[in-house]
């Protein structure tokens, strides 16, 4: 596991600031209901990705496995918050995934080929945020945070996987530009704090 969160914190621009770790810490409550909602919607991302691109068969299995165990790390996240008596509730999402979604090209290939950078994106910076929370989580928290880091590593590199195909080749310009984006929502600050926020506060 230590070399592939290597390989992420060398895709990434930048680690997880301190002061957003310190966010998480006071509002572990607010973070376990955001956590909950992220998990839902990459298994919505994947289920929609399998109704558009019908003759892909590479990225209908891929996306097919994905979403099964996002929904298993939803349901795993809701009977943590049902445990700890948290109540489950919407919240308004981050502006991180709009933000980087607002910059996908629209056509086929290229816009197959952005969302799946993005989605490498997101999948490579939670597994960050989890290993850098871990040292500082309860037990049954951490060990939670922990288990769920080799799956999260894996659908990094398989939506990465899934660019370079639709792409015929490398994606670095591809990844350069969206990683620029991801690297100010990580770390300017948000008004709100979630779970792929920048720092609050």
């Amino acid at each position: 596991m230590a070399q592939a969160l290597q390989e992420i914190h060398d895709f990434l621009p930048c680690v997880t600031p301190q002061r957003w770790i310190d966010n998480a810490l006071a509002n572990q409550d607010l973070m376990l209901i955001d956590h909950a909602h992220c998990e839902k919607k990459a298994a919505s991302t994947a289920l929609s990705l399998m109704y558009r691109y019908v003759n892909n068969f590479d990225l209908l299995n891929k996306m097919s496995r994905l979403a099964r165990e996002e929904l298993r790390h939803f349901e795993q996240v809701l009977a943590i918050i049902t445990k700890r008596g948290v109540e489950y509730c919407h919240l308004t999402p981050a502006r991180y995934a709009a933000c980087l979604r607002a910059a996908v090209r629209i056509d086929d290939p290229g816009r197959l080929v952005d969302v799946m950078v993005v989605g490498a994106i997101i999948e490579a910076r939670s597994c960050e945020r989890f290993a850098a929370l871990v040292p500082f989580l309860d037990e049954e928290l951490a060990d939670f945070y922990s288990s769920l880091l080799k799956s999260e590593a894996r659908h990094y590199r398989d939506y990465l996987a899934l660019a370079e195909k639709a792409n015929g080749g490398p994606v670095a310009a591809r990844v350069e530009e969206f990683t620029a984006i991801e690297k100010q929502l990580i770390l300017e600050p948000d008004n709100e704090f979630r779970f792929h926020s920048g720092p609050v506060g």
